[in-house]
């Protein structure tokens, strides 16, 4: 079972059919909807502010949400993969992203829906990704719009796959 800690009164909410690794950690003000996942190594720490999260969400293995004191809270809309060992902290991100393996999105950013933070990019304070853009390199800048066969073969596909993945450990 994953480590589920509360803090200052504040337990994690866990919604329907999701998958929580062994030693995955979630700490305080989190609360998930259904079909989440959230993968070996995975920290997610609402200890400072809250942090929300939609449906068919996946929290692959290593990566770390967190939030700013008193600041700024991370939110995360549905059908969101969060990649292998990425950063995600104290901002908002839309339904329909893709935040890349070892991606980082840093504070007060915004990822509009339909878009893409690509592996490793580093997405720098207040930044905000209109719809249906794809964003790479150090600091992020738009590369280009995403079509729509990434958005059903890349965005889609993955977080449906998390899904189906994570139903094999559940047996």
């Amino acid at each position: 079972m994953a480590l589920i800690k509360s803090v200052n009164g504040k337990q994690p909410q866990i919604g329907k059919n999701c998958y929580l690794a062994e030693n995955a950690t979630i700490i305080g003000d989190v609360v998930f909807g259904d079909e989440c996942s959230v993968w070996f190594n995975a920290v997610i720490r609402g200890d400072v502010h809250y942090i929300k999260i939609g449906n068919r969400v996946n929290v692959q293995d290593g990566a770390v949400i967190h939030c700013t004191y008193q600041k700024y809270p991370t939110n995360i809309g549905n059908n969101v993969s969060i990649g292998h060992n990425a950063i995600v902290h104290g901002c908002t991100i839309h339904d329909n992203v893709l935040i890349g393996m070892g991606a980082i999105v840093m504070d007060n950013c915004i990822i509009e829906s339909n878009s893409i933070i690509a592996a490793g990019a580093v997405v720098t304070q207040h930044t905000h990704v209109a719809s249906g853009c794809i964003y790479a390199g150090i600091p992020a800048q738009k590369i280009k719009d995403i079509s729509q066969e990434l958005i059903s073969g890349e965005i889609d596909r993955i977080a449906a796959n998390y899904v189906i993945y994570s139903g094999w450990l559940k047996e």
